[in-house]
This record gives structure tokens, C-alpha cells and sequence, in this order.
């Protein structure tokens, strides 16, 4: 069983009992309890993922204490070099949320922009300089 799976499970295993800790000397009060509840459940949801994940895997270098830095080595993932896509992207990140907080229907342009810039950021690939 990987760590993160160990440690999401230890925080429904915290979070369920305090909620009705929390419940008991609070008199029911509902937000509170409702949270530490749903945050449980959320931590409960994560670790079963996990759990589940963990088993159609290897067990990988992090998941054994005596494994040696040398056996992670290699390529992490695929990244995006010179890629711009990240910079509107964040920009209609913030078009969103300015818009929640100013008016409405800005909300409207930062999700157009979300948009085109998230199919430019997963199509980057398929066409250019970087084209497979």
C-alpha cells in the first residue's frame, strides 16, 4: 500500500471522529460538523482511489524504505518546452475569478479564454515546430 494512500485514509480515520467530537460539544451545529464529515469522506474517497490505483501498479521506489535515490531516476513526465499556453491560460484563470468578484458576466470572457487557451495548451502537439 503506497504512503499516500496511508495517509489519506489516517485523515478520514481524524477527520470522522472529531466532526462528531465537534458535533457532541457544539450542540449539532451544523456547518462545522457538516465540513470535518465531508472532509472525512473527501480524505475516505482520495485513499480508496489510491488504494485502488496502488493495486494495478508496481510498487514503485517511494513505496519501499530501503529502495535507493538511483531507482527513481529517470524522465518524470512529458513537459511542454517554450510553451505559452500556460500564460493565457493563468490570465483566464484570473478573468474568472476577477469576474466573480467584480461582475458576472466578465466570468463570460475569462471562460471563452479558458477555453481557446486550453485546447491551444492540449493541441500544441499536433501541429508546428513540436508536431508528432
Amino acid at each position: 500500500m503506497s504512503i499516500e494512500t496511508k495517509l489519506f485514509f489516517s485523515g478520514m480515520l481524524v477527520f470522522i471522529p472529531v466532526g462528531a467530537i465537534y458535533a457532541f460539544f457544539t450542540g449539532g451545529e451544523a456547518v462545522g460538523t457538516t465540513g470535518l464529515f465531508l472532509t472525512g469522506g473527501l480524505a475516505a474517497m482520495v485513499g480508496g482511489y489510491l488504494w485502488l490505483t496502488a493495486r494495478r501498479i508496481d510498487p514503485r521506489p517511494e513505496d519501499d524504505p530501503q529502495a535507493h535515490i538511483s531507482e527513481a531516476a529517470g524522465d518524470q513526465g512529458f513537459f511542454s518546452p517554450w510553451s505559452w499556453w500556460p500564460l493565457p491560460l493563468a490570465l483566464a484563470a484570473f478573468t474568472v475569478f476577477f469576474g466573480l468578484a467584480v461582475s458576472f458576466w466578465v466570468c463570460y470572457i475569462g471562460a471563452a479564454l479558458g477555453v481557446v487557451s486550453l485546447v491551444g495548451l492540449l493541441y500544441e502537439h499536433y501541429r508546428g515546430r513540436f508536431a508528432h
